[in-house]
């Protein structure tokens, strides 16, 4: 769920290619959590602007990525969304494009994923990712998903932090950084919602 062009970054395999990016697309309060300690998001100021804004983040994406609690929600929630007469003009085609997209969920404990067009990655997730990376394409994005971010970033896959940094302080709450090791980032866009909220991007500095 772009105002500013990225350039890819190259990389050898058999030749100079483009290689898609792995982006982390997450909602955190100022203290960098991605939900209470309830795992609630009702702290997040979800308005008109900010669904624009994911729009356009979902618009510069191809291939979504989950953790298991992130894949099970939204498995249950958006294909209703396809067959509900009450569903707004969003919700109908941001439902639709997760319908036929190609979904990625990490989990260790699923046994399969039968969302349509979903792909379940157990183990080698590093390897598989890189594979997915290597394919033609618009970037794979985490959206949410603090759990699966967090083994993304400790294995050293994420490439890009787009996140919208909410006016609010939790003080708990989970967290897709808690333990991690320093990481250099480099600023390559923010703007400033009316709700308050900062919409950056970082790129890791490799």
């Amino acid at each position: 769920m772009g105002i500013l062009f990225i350039e890819s970054q190259k990389f050898e395999i058999g030749g100079e290619t483009d290689m898609r990016k792995l982006v982390l697309f997450m909602h955190v309060s100022l203290d960098g959590y991605a939900s209470d300690s309830n795992g609630g998001l009702d702290w997040i100021p979800y308005n008109e602007e900010l669904e624009k804004y994911a729009e356009e983040v979902v618009s510069e994406v191809g291939v979504p990525v989950y953790g298991r609690t992130t894949y099970r929600m939204m498995e249950s929630y958006w294909p209703t969304m396809l067959d509900d007469p009450k569903a707004s003009k969003h919700d109908i085609e941001h439902a639709q494009w997760l319908q036929e997209v190609k979904k990625v969920v990490i989990s260790a404990t699923m046994d399969k994923a039968e969302w349509n067009n979903a792909v379940l990655i157990k183990d080698n997730i590093a390897e598989e990712i890189h594979a997915l990376k290597e394919q033609p394409g618009k970037d794979l994005v985490i959206f949410g998903s603090p759990g699966a971010a967090k083994t993304l970033l400790e294995l050293g896959l994420i490439d890009e932090f787009w996140l919208t940094i909410c006016p609010v302080v939790l003080g708990d709450g989970k967290s897709a950084f808690d333990g991690s090791e320093k990481i250099k980032l480099k600023l390559l866009s923010s703007r400033t919602l009316q709700s308050g909220i900062i919409a950056a991007r970082y790129e890791v500095e490799k």
